[in-house]
This record gives structure tokens, C-alpha cells and sequence, in this order.
């Protein structure tokens, strides 16, 4: 789930050679140096995971990304087109 991976709790994707992690580490080292520049230290917890940083980005956040993975998608979009026979089919067309 996304919202795992951004706060660094993917458990299927564990490893040094990692690019989104990696990605992830040198987004959230930025954010929490911006907030050490206004004067705000909560996030320093040494590990430079910033778990604590990405917890609560992702509380703030979810709702936003969950809004731009979907692109505001219309309420009868489905993973799922009517069958001939009425069944639902899935499709990754959308």
C-alpha cells in the first residue's frame, strides 16, 4: 500500500538497493531541513529514515495523493465493465 511505503513500512520491498526508498529518504532530509530552518526540531531522530516526519506527512497528506493517483476520477469509474451477460469483468482500462 502506498501509504506504507511512504512512511518506510514496506515490508515487500526491504533492501540497500531500493531506489523509491532512497528517493523517499533524500524527499523527507529535505522537508525536515526546511523545518529545522523555521525553528522546528521534532523530527530529529538520528536514524535519517525520518519515520516519525513520514508518519505525520502522510496523516496530512493521504488525502491529496489518494485524490491525484485517482485524478479525480468520476464516481462510476470502475475497475470493472459490465459483461454481455451482466457479470463484471475486470479491465485496467478504467
Amino acid at each position: 500500500d502506498i501509504g506504507d511505503i511512504v512512511r518506510g513500512r514496506d515490508m515487500f520491498k526491504r533492501n540497500d538497493q531500493d531506489d523509491v526508498e532512497k528517493g523517499l529518504k533524500i524527499v523527507f532530509e529535505k522537508i525536515n531541513n526546511g523545518l529545522k530552518k523555521i525553528g522546528i526540531n521534532a523530527y530529529n531522530d538520528g536514524s535519517e529514515n525520518y519515520y516519525k516526519l513520514r508518519e505525520d506527512w502522510w496523516i496530512a497528506n493521504r488525502d491529496q495523493v489518494w485524490k491525484a493517483i485517482t485524478c479525480k476520477a468520476p464516481k462510476d469509474a470502475d475497475y470493472f465493465r459490465k459483461g454481455s451477460d451482466g457479470s463484471k469483468l475486470f479491465t485496467s482500462v478504467g
